[in-house]
């Protein structure tokens, strides 16, 4: 189900912030975040909070393939087959910043934010998401109205709001 508009202007992130360390420490958690339409944006927020040095010590900005394959272990072959903007990629990334880190969870982002850069298949404000553990992840693909910077802002907060929906969920099965 895609996220409204409004639904995810209205997510403050620095109440997500707040919430996500909470959750890190009652689960006793590491995140960490792999991005690269955002650009760094998803590690600003969870670093926003006071303390958070605790549950958060590394992210990786890896915008151009390269990076993802040097910095994450994202295969040539798959960034090949599937372009960086996919849902093989996201999960490969968030695989990576993981194995790196050493953070039980992550959260990976990778989209055409715009203006230029769109095709038929990936138009501006396609967003794939991928988060979780390397054995329980998920992800999804958005598509997000708006300039560059609407389409960052958004991608931010549906990330941040999945961590923290992934904790929450962890709470109730425990």
């Amino acid at each position: 189900m895609e996220p409204s508009v409004e639904s995810l202007k209205n997510l403050d992130l620095s109440l997500l912030a707040q919430r996500l360390g909470k959750l890190c420490g009652e689960h006793g958690v590491e995140v960490t975040t792999a991005e690269s339409c955002t650009g760094g944006g998803i590690a600003e927020a969870i670093t926003s909070v006071a303390g958070s040095s605790a549950y958060f010590a590394s992210g990786y900005v890896t915008y151009a393939n390269a990076a993802k394959t040097r910095m994450l272990g994202v295969e040539d072959a798959t960034l090949n087959a599937h372009g960086a903007v996919s849902e093989a990629v996201v999960r490969a990334m968030v695989a990576g910043a993981c194995r790196q880190s050493g953070a039980d969870i992550g959260v990976a982002v990778s989209g055409v934010a715009g203006p230029e850069g769109g095709s038929d298949d990936k138009p501006v404000g396609t967003v794939w998401l991928a988060w979780g553990s390397e054995r329980d992840m998920r992800a999804e693909c958005l598509h997000f109205p708006g300039d560059r910077q609407a389409v960052r802002e958004q991608a931010v907060r549906q990330a941040m709001a999945r961590l923290v929906e992934t904790l929450d969920t962890r709470g109730e099965t425990a």
